[in-house]
């Protein structure tokens, strides 16, 4: 099964735009065709985020609160993170060492200049529509 770590943006793509590749990577890991990594760092930032006033306006907090517990309770969450210092944000380097720590196949991304990194270590860094032809595909 293919292990992926889902960028905060897309976890909230899915969640805002249920007709989209990030709602269907969301419901590959409901139906248990994904395992999702993640990391107590990322559920900080997920909680930190939703409560931002713009997305409260897009979401509503029963949704962000049901991300937080499938996070919490069905991801694989990944401890101890390595220290990672290669994203062009460095707010985005705790994602790469989940990928890294977790041995993700794939990073799934919305971010430019985390997928212009395009591999780090083993794990491929892929954009949702990307992911999803690929998963179809088979492979």
């Amino acid at each position: 099964m293919n292990r992926v770590v889902l960028d905060t943006n897309v976890l909230l793509s899915a969640l805002i735009s249920p007709v989209s590749p990030s709602a269907e990577i969301y419901a590959l890991w409901i139906d248990r065709r994904i395992t999702v990594l993640s990391a107590p760092e990322q559920l900080d930032k997920v909680m930190r985020v939703t409560r931002y006033p713009r997305i409260r306006a897009l979401l509503h907090p029963s949704l962000a609160g049901r991300l937080v517990n499938r996070l919490r309770d069905v991801a694989v969450l990944v401890e101890p993170l390595p220290v990672v210092d290669r994203s062009p944000d460095p707010d985005d380097n705790y994602l790469l060492a989940i990928a890294e720590a977790g041995r993700a196949h794939y990073l799934v991304t919305g971010d430019k200049p985390v997928l212009g990194l395009k591999k780090h270590m083993s794990t491929t860094i892929i954009a949702p529509a990307a992911l999803v032809r690929l998963l179809k595909s088979g492979k």
